[in-house]
């Protein structure tokens, strides 16, 4: 990735100073364990699922930054404020984030303010509404937030601000349009501690999960997606199953009714064999009806010769 973009009027008017003398970071631990893992509940929400602030009119991405407890230098005198959480857009990190001028905020180099800055705060003496309020409007930070889960400083426990000249008007929420994102206060469980946490959302309301949120979404998923393919599976093979019981049924049909056929074939040849019988003895009656009026014929004959010779046939 190349170095960020700077605005041409301010890249011609700034010249780099000298920033091998500034001490960039100090190590030492200041954060409790609530306020490191509130930073990175926010940075790594960006990173994992959001997609940029609202895209340029040509539909062309923005990129953007988002970093916690990194130190914002206006000049190479003056000592950094350092924000819990800062996010800039449009501005993209340097190749070599180990390289001395860029590892940290230098406005030089990424040729604005943050875009947002978060405080997170976790005792009555950070200075969250007075000092620091009174340094990132100095820095012309478009909107600063406060977090104050422990309610130390005695107000709300989100207040977000806007920069309106050179004062921090009181947000009634705190959306911010130029991110398309808003703060929301959530109540839950992130790397197995359940608090209050301030979390990010998009327009309609909806959280960015971070990184194990979305991987246990994702896994989620694809055990429902699983779930779903074994009950297609399950509905594929009784499907098949229903298919192979109606094929046999059918097969069982064939048979009856070729069975049936065979019977109308039997019935068909037994009434063909009853009728050729019945023929047959139609046949006999006639050749015994024959016979019978042959003998009549001959018996009329013999008696007419009886009589002839003047015997009576019909005597006892």
């Amino acid at each position: 990735m190349s170095a960020p973009s700077v605005a041409p009027s301010l890249a011609q008017e700034i010249v780099a100073p000298d920033v091998s003398s500034i001490v960039t970071e100090d190590d030492t631990p200041v954060d409790n364990i609530y306020s490191e893992k509130q930073q990175r509940l926010l940075t790594e929400a960006l990173y994992t699922s959001w997609s940029g602030p609202p895209p340029e009119e040509e539909g062309s991405r923005r990129r953007f930054v988002a970093m916690a407890n990194v130190g914002v230098f206006s000049t190479a005198i003056d000592p950094p404020v350092v924000p819990d959480v800062l996010v800039s857009l449009d501005v993209a990190l340097h190749d070599d984030v180990l390289a001395k001028e860029h590892r940290t905020y230098f406005l030089w180099v990424f040729g604005k303010s943050p875009d947002l800055v978060i405080e997170v705060v976790s005792n009555r003496v950070g200075g969250e509404l007075t000092t620091r309020k009174k340094k990132y409007r100095d820095l012309h930070v478009p909107a600063y937030v406060v977090w104050d889960p422990a309610q130390h400083l005695g107000g709300a426990d989100l207040q977000a601000f806007e920069l309106r000249g050179m004062l921090y008007i009181k947000k009634k929420g705190a959306f911010f349009d130029a991110m398309g994102l808003g703060l929301v206060v959530w109540e839950g469980t992130f790397e197995g501690c359940t608090q209050r946490w301030l979390r990010w959302v998009d327009a309609e309301g909806k959280l960015l999960l971070a990184g194990a949120e979305q991987a246990k979404l994702a896994q989620k998923h694809t055990r429902q997606e699983q779930k779903r393919t074994q009950r297609e599976r399950e509905r594929a093979q009784q499907e098949r199953e229903r298919a192979q019981q109606e094929q046999e049924r059918a097969q069982q049909a064939v048979e009856r009714a070729q069975h049936a056929v065979e019977h109308a074939q039997h019935a068909v040849e037994h009434a063909q064999q009853a009728d050729e019988r019945a023929q047959h003895a139609d046949e006999r009656a006639q050749h015994a009806d024959e016979r019978a009026q042959l003998e009549r014929k001959r018996a009329e004959h013999f008696a007419a010769r009886l009589r002839a010779l003047g015997i009576d046939p019909d005597a006892p």
